[in-house]
């Protein structure tokens, strides 16, 4: 079985929605572990007012970060299960 893989280019600017439809941002950046590569969070920019009213885990820069173990889905947007941020 081959595991399809993005480059980070291709994930940054993505809008982040969940699977309801909500939109919570697009995607800045990605933290990942250096040593073995797995992506850790999704780093929001532009965060819409439904994530505000979240406990969303913060950077050094206060942007809210999406853990990378809630996303479901990766297409023209970034589809996550809201249900695993919060």
């Amino acid at each position: 079985m081959t595991e399809d893989k993005l480059f980070s280019k291709q994930l940054t600017g993505k809008t982040i929605i969940s699977k309801t439809g909500k939109r919570f941002g697009e995607v800045d950046n990605l933290i990942f572990e250096t040593r073995t590569g797995e992506l850790i969070q999704l780093v929001l920019k532009s965060p819409t007012v439904h994530t505000s009213n979240l406990t969303l885990e913060k950077d050094k820069e206060n942007n809210s970060l999406i853990p990378y173990s809630s996303v479901i889905a990766i297409g023209d947007f970034v589809v996550i299960a809201e249900e695993d941020i919060v």
